[in-house]
């Protein structure tokens, strides 16, 4: 059989060398960074990222490892909440740095080849290579920057399993983790203007906090960024005073070495056809977090990657014809649900639309159903 190299170790880079390695195929995957790390990501699986994880036997080894069952969601702007609303489908949640390592540790014990702290040295991505390395950094979009942090977090009280709290510049969303941790994971825009005119990011960042801060554990703690710290992160949260979000991050008690972030974020949907590599995952684009659904997309890329990879391995397709097919699978399974979860996007972060947005997902069945199905 024919090998295959993945570039990039995050999700679906390692789902898809787990399925590969299932059927045989010789896989090696080349990971940049220092592993396992924690990553800037909401840290729940729902939709049909749990069958994918179902059906390549790895949902019953996640939940081994502690993942825990979300049932309840609750939406909040500064002044209003929804309550607590039951999930239309149980979800589940777990520590990145968690899951990063458990699926490195099965990958190896099917025989894979892993090669961690190294770059992929080639000019091109040829044949037998997918491209699995994240999101493509992009300064600006439509007149913003956006931004990423996570952090975990102990003394959270949550009215909901999972809690997505909304201001006019970005979201912070929380989620019960193991062992009484909440991860707390938000995204921010800053218009170019207010960048150049050395404004402060919105909120409470100046602009050279958010150039990528810490993408491993302990970078964050430099007395050079502020976002590093625990009171750096609580400026970095805090809405108006009286605020949910203020409340819940009153006495939180932050894991500095769990701080991370990321800038340069692509919210616009983007095809798998248009790439000239061999793509999956955030390579190809990236769901707005607000959906909560970039995990399972990743999941869900690798799965429909396995089989035509396969019969490329075996020699029964032509790589051209094997990237194809991969593309318009993911084309096929994504395209919907980012064009909704666009809109979604949009209609969350205009101050105009949020309070009738909580006062919906407070009185309507339908508009959690509504979403749900449609972002998933």
């Amino acid at each position: 059989m024919k090998p295959v190299s993945i570039i990039g170790g995050g999700l679906a880079g390692l789902t898809l060398g787990i399925g590969l390695r299932q059927r045989g195929v010789p896989v090696t995957i080349v990971e940049a960074g220092k592993f396992p790390r924690h990553r800037v990501c909401g840290e729940f699986i729902s939709g049909r990222g749990l069958e994918t994880l179902g059906r390549l036997g790895l949902r019953d080894l996640i939940e081994r490892a502690g993942a825990v069952e979300a049932r309840t969601a609750a939406f909040f702007n500064c002044h209003a909440s929804s309550g607590t609303r039951n999930l239309p489908a149980s979800a589940l949640c777990i520590s990145r740095f968690v899951l990063d390592d458990l699926l490195a540790r099965e990958f190896r014990r099917l025989g894979g080849d892993w090669r961690e702290g190294e770059r992929w040295r080639e000019k091109d991505f040829g044949e037998g290579v997918v491209r699995a390395s994240g999101r493509r950094a992009h300064a600006t979009e439509n007149g913003c920057k956006w931004f990423g942090v996570k952090a975990h977090a102990r003394d959270v009280s949550l009215s909901a399993d999972l809690e997505m709290h909304v201001s006019p510049d970005g979201y912070v969303g929380l989620c019960r983790l193991a062992g009484g941790e909440v991860n707390v994971c938000g995204l921010f825009r800053q218009s170019v203007g207010s960048a150049a005119s050395g404004a402060p990011l919105t909120p409470s960042l100046s602009p050279s906090d958010g150039e990528r801060v810490a993408d491993r554990p302990g970078e964050g703690n430099s007395h050079n960024h502020r976002l590093g710290t625990p009171h750096g992160l609580r400026l970095m949260f805090r809405q108006e005073a009286n605020s949910p979000l203020r409340e819940r991050l009153s006495a939180a008690c932050f894991d500095e070495t769990s701080i991370c972030s990321v800038a340069g974020l692509s919210l616009q949907p983007r095809h798998a056809v248009e790439r000239d590599e061999c793509c999956i995952g955030d390579a190809v684009t990236m769901i707005p977090p607000v959906t909560g659904n970039g995990m399972s997309m990743a999941f869900e890329s690798a799965e429909v990657a396995v089989e035509p990879l396969l019969a490329w391995s075996r020699s029964k397709t032509s790589w051209v014809e094997t990237q194809l097919s991969i593309a318009k699978n993911c084309d096929a399974a994504f395209k919907r649900r980012l064009a909704w979860a666009r809109w979604l996007q949009a209609l969350v972060l205009s101050p105009a639309c949020q309070s009738p947005l909580v006062w919906l997902a407070a009185r309507s069945d339908f508009f959690w159903r509504f979403w749900f199905a449609r972002t998933r």
